[in-house]
């Protein structure tokens, strides 16, 4: 039996954060933390906070792969990559796409998930969520317009059997028809229905979210956004009770201002860190793929690509979970604690997958994020094994 123990100046547990001590680690597992010193191995992370491994709940790939690909080895490359930079659990998330193209990726990503020995060493895959294609052309954003449907459970229960029962989410615009019939049927399976890419009145918003809906993608971003005479899609993200809103936390997708009103409105238990990382997160800045539409990277945004080559609006981010975690406490919105909660449990719970990751629990896989008192990154571990 292998057993280590972690010493820190705190540790963000369930029922509280713990000054000081020692949590164990056992055969890859977790134990308990204790005040003082078990009779072990002591890895010392002195001046340092430690948090359950970053949860992205969505993301489409990183390091030059994405679930558009559909391929198996690639969702594994990012899966390492990311592991590499804090996020220790996924969702890989789709795109706007075919029916069989959809169907073809959450296929990749079960083969990926599946592929996994005991010795692999990357980014747990949480479950999939589809990011479409029951989106308003209004709202497009980055998705393929040629591939906007109306919500189906038959066409979802297609995907459902080729993910092997992964799918844990699915992102709709409730103005289509079928949304809230879609919402119900997903809500009595235990999937999350989100909301986006919509131009939904408030009406339309709530209605979903009393069918079942609960949670919205990309909070502001490619939604109705907030009027006074007019509430939108953010204000019933805003004001929805027991709902989760999703924030792209780069500053650069929505200011700090922008955030901090979300969370000071929706409180931080509701408020959801995101990426959004397209597949070349990771890469250097250039031209790219993404969802089959041409991308220019530069700048640290990814920004679509017109015929004529300039730049068009803003496609998605080359975040990585720990720089947004790092960005809110910097910006004086959330403390260090709330940051790590906001990114591992807040985002486990808005998922439905708190039963596999996001908390540290005894006995459940030691996945753990450790951070510097600054919040740059000071050490991963999956499984409890250290990532090089």
């Amino acid at each position: 039996m292998s057993t280590f123990a972690i010493k820190a100046d705190r540790f963000v547990l369930p029922g509280a954060t713990m000054q000081g001590g020692y949590l164990t680690v056992t055969d890859g597992v977790f134990g308990a933390w204790t005040a003082e010193a078990p009779d072990c191995e002591i890895r010392d992370y002195t001046g340092c906070i430690v948090g359950p491994g970053l949860v992205d709940t969505h993301i489409h790939g990183f390091f030059n792969h994405a679930t558009s690909d559909r391929n198996a080895e690639g969702i594994n490359v990012s899966s390492v990559e990311l592991a590499r930079r804090g996020t220790t659990a996924w969702l890989p998330t789709t795109f706007t796409e075919s029916v069989e193209d959809i169907a073809a990726s959450c296929e990749a990503i079960a083969q990926a998930d599946e592929s996994r020995g005991e010795d692999f060493v990357g980014a747990r895959i949480a479950g999939i969520y589809l990011e479409g294609p029951f989106f308003t052309m209004k709202h497009v954003g980055a998705q393929n317009p040629k591939f906007l449907i109306d919500p189906s459970v038959e066409v979802f229960e297609q995907w459902q059997e080729k993910a092997g029962g992964r799918i844990v989410k699915s992102a709709l615009a409730p103005e289509r028809d079928g949304a809230c019939p879609y919402c119900a049927a997903l809500a009595a399976m235990g999937v999350v229905t989100a909301i986006g890419h919509s131009d939904a009145t408030y009406d339309e918003a709530i209605a979903a979210v009393n069918a079942g809906a609960s949670c919205f993608v990309h909070t502001y971003n490619g939604q109705r956004g907030l009027h006074h005479r007019d509430p939108g899609v953010v204000g019933c993200a805003m004001t929805s009770q027991n709902t989760y809103a999703e924030i792209i936390c780069d500053g650069r997708h929505v200011v700090p201002a922008a955030i901090k009103a979300l969370v000071d409105a929706k409180g931080w238990e509701h408020t959801v860190l995101i990426t959004d990382c397209l597949g070349c997160g990771g890469m250097p800045e250039g031209e790219y793929m993404s969802g089959g539409m041409p991308v220019v990277m530069k700048g640290g945004l990814c920004y679509l690509r017109n015929d004529d080559g300039t730049t068009g609006s803003i496609a998605g981010s080359v975040l990585t979970l720990a720089e947004g975690v790092k960005n809110v406490v910097d910006w004086q919105i959330v403390t260090d604690e709330q940051a790590i909660r906001m990114a591992t449990e807040v985002a486990a719970r808005s998922a439905h997958v708190e039963d596999q990751v996001g908390l540290i629990l005894p006995g459940r896989p030691a996945d753990l994020t450790i951070f510097h008192a600054d919040m740059t990154l000071a050490g991963t571990f999956v499984g409890g094994t250290l990532v090089e």
